[in-house]
């Protein structure tokens, strides 16, 4: 079952994200509190999967009123394959489109082999025609990398 994200979700959707294997968690934004704005801020284009009365994916999805964002798309190992991610990458979609949003965005990185074939499988296309850019805004907002 694919169903909306809420700020209920938070603890159990952090122990998922711990379990992915290089999965960037930073600890600003993807602290509870950080969560809570987000999902305040986009109330109906994030979404977890739930199996067997647990979350086994989740995907955080925003926007801007112009175009939209994906963040943390990730499914539980053990459930892989099954079609689980490609389903709450729809579900983000066809929300972003009744919010009139026409294009989608996200960042893989490099090293991310898993994620890379995910999102060339399901039809994405990687752009190497632009640069991408960011300026820190707050030095403590620290990634780290799962590397279970």
């Amino acid at each position: 079952m694919i169903r909306v994200m809420t700020i209920e979700d938070y603890d159990e959707v952090y122990k998922l994200w711990k379990k992915i294997r290089g999965l960037g968690i930073r600890s600003i934004d993807d602290s509870k509190e950080g969560v809570e704005r987000f999902l305040r801020r986009n109330p109906t284009t994030s979404f977890v999967a739930v199996k067997e009365g647990k979350i086994v994916g989740s995907i955080l999805c925003g926007h801007d009123g112009r175009q939209g964002s994906l963040y943390h798309v990730c499914v539980d190992e053990a459930y892989r394959r099954h079609g689980i991610g490609k389903d709450m990458v729809v579900h983000s979609m066809k929300a972003l489109q009744e919010e009139k949003i026409n294009k989608v965005c996200l960042i893989a990185f490099a090293q991310n082999n898993v994620g890379n074939a995910f999102w060339n499988t399901i039809g994405w296309t990687e752009r190497l025609d632009v640069n991408y850019y960011d300026f820190i805004l707050n030095e403590e907002n620290i990634t780290a990398f799962n590397e279970q």
